[in-house]
C-alpha cells in the first residue's frame, strides 16, 4: 500500500481531545537504540572517512566508536534513568541480545520495554527476508524476557511497502518509523490496523550530532524547544514527545551532561509523565477514537 492508503490526511485541530488521567498533560517517552554491527560488513554508520575513500573491511575505527557506545556509552546514561527515575524502551537489534547480554540484563532488571528493531543493523529493504528478519527478532526479544514484543522501530527508520502488514501479521500492536504526528495515528494494513506512536526524527541524535554536525548543548537545547511548544499544543488536549539516542551518540563524555539536564527540568513538570511505548499505546485504545 501507498502511505495514503494506509492513513487519510487529518489535521490535529480537527480531531476530538485526547485526556491523561490526574490532570496530567504530555506522555514523554524514551528510546535507546542498542545495536550490533557486523565488522564483516561496510559500516552502518561512520564518524570517520578512511584516507582513501571507499567502504574498508575492517572499518576498526568506525567500528571501535561505536562499541564505546555499548561498552562505555550505555551504561553512562543508565546513571541518568536510575538517578532520576525515569523509565526507557531499548530497541534493541535482535542479535544484540547475546551479543551484548549485560545491558539487555540491565534492561530486564529495570523492566524497560525491549522494542524490535531489526535482528542486525541493517536497512530492511537489504535483508534477504524481511518477514523471516521479523521473526527472528521477535523470537530473541521473547526468549530473552519472557514477553512477545509489542511495538517495531525499523533500523534507520526503513520499511519496505510490505513493512507495516508484516509486522500485524507476526503480532506486533505498535511501529514507530511513521514520524508524522503528536499523537498515535492508526495505519491500515491487510490484516487489520496497526498503531503508529510518535517518535522523532528532530530529538533524536543521529540528526543532530551526526548528519547536521551541532555542538554537544544542541540536543538539550532542542529538547526544551520541542518540549515547551509542545506542551504548550497539550493544553486542551494530550500529546506525545519523544526523545531518541543511541549510546555511541549521546553516551560519549562531551554529551552526556546536556542529556542529563534535559530531564532533570522536565521532571520538575508535575502535568508530564513518562511512558513506555506500549502504555502510550494501551492508553491510546482506550481513550482514542475507536478503530473502524
Amino acid at each position: 500500500m501507498l502511505p495514503k492508503e494506509r492513513l487519510s490526511y487529518s489535521p490535529i485541530s480537527d480531531r476530538a481531545p485526547l485526556t491523561l488521567s490526574d490532570g496530567k498533560r504530555l506522555v514523554v517517552w524514551v528510546i535507546v537504540n542498542v545495536e550490533e554491527w557486523d565488522i564483516s560488513e561496510p559500516m552502518p554508520r561512520t564518524v570517520l572517512s578512511p584516507p582513501a575513500g571507499g567502504s574498508p573491511m575492517p572499518d576498526i575505527p568506525n567500528w571501535a566508536w561505536h562499541e564505546y557506545g555499548n561498552r562505555v556509552g550505555f551504561w553512562r546514561l543508565l546513571k541518568v534513568f536510575d538517578e532520576l527515575r525515569v523509565p526507557a524502551c531499548l530497541a534493541i537489534n535482535g542479535s544484540a541480545i547475546s551479543a551484548y547480554a549485560p545491558i539487555a540484563r540491565a534492561a530486564r532488571d529495570r523492566n524497560w520495554e525491549f522494542i524490535g528493531h531489526g535482528y542486525s543493523q541493517k536497512s530492511m529493504q537489504k535483508v534477504e527476508s524481511e518477514a523471516a528478519d521479523i521473526a527472528r527478532t521477535t523470537e530473541a526479544i521473547q526468549h530473552f524476557t519472557g514477553r512477545r514484543p509489542r511495538g517495531w522501530l525499523g533500523p534507520g527508520l526503513t520499511e519496505t511497502w510490505e513493512t507495516p502488514d508484516l509486522l500485524v501479521e507476526a503480532g506486533y500492536e505498535y511501529v514507530c518509523d511513521w514520524v508524522l504526528d503528536d499523537e498515535p495515528v492508526r495505519l491500515n494494513t491487510r490484516s487489520g490496523p496497526i498503531l503508529s506512536i510518535p517518535y522523532t526524527q528532530e530529538c533524536n541524535d543521529v540528526a543532530m550530532m551526526l548528519i547536521q554536525h551541532h555542538k554537544a548543548s544542541e540536543f538539550y537545547e532542542r529538547a526544551m524547544d520541542q518540549f515547551e511548544q509542545i506542551y504548550k499544543d497539550a493544553k486542551g488536549s494530550a500529546r506525545v514527545m519523544a526523545i531518541s539516542v543511541h549510546p555511541y551518540i549521546m553516551g560519549a563524555p562531551h554529551r552526556a551532561k546536556y542529556f542529563r539536564m534535559i530531564f532533570e527540568k522536565i521532571r520538575k513538570k508535575r502535568d508530564v509523565v513518562f511512558w513506555t511505548g506500549a502504555q502510550i499505546a494501551d492508553w491510546y485504545i482506550k481513550a482514542g477514537p475507536k478503530a473502524p
